[in-house]
């Protein structure tokens, strides 16, 4: 059981965006959507991240869309 005492220890992440005050995420800003990105390429959730909902499928949205433009690779090979 988690006590009100352990939820309290946790640190809330603020979204970067929303922070920044950036409206729409860039699929063209390649280095800051890497850091969205684990080491195998796959896309990184909202509770590690600490994004908002909002920002998050924005994220989302743009990392496919750099994808589909050859920006970003699809697996990265370790």
């Amino acid at each position: 059981m988690i006590n009100n005492k352990d939820q309290a220890k946790k640190k809330k992440k603020n979204c970067s965006f929303c922070a920044d005050k950036i409206e729409q995420v860039d699929f063209k800003d390649v280095h800051k959507l890497k850091r969205y990105l684990s080491e195998r390429g796959k896309i990184l959730p909202r509770r590690i991240t600490g994004t908002c909902a909002a920002h998050q499928r924005q994220i989302a949205r743009a990392i496919k869309m750099a994808r589909e433009a050859a920006l970003i690779d699809y697996v990265f090979e370790g």
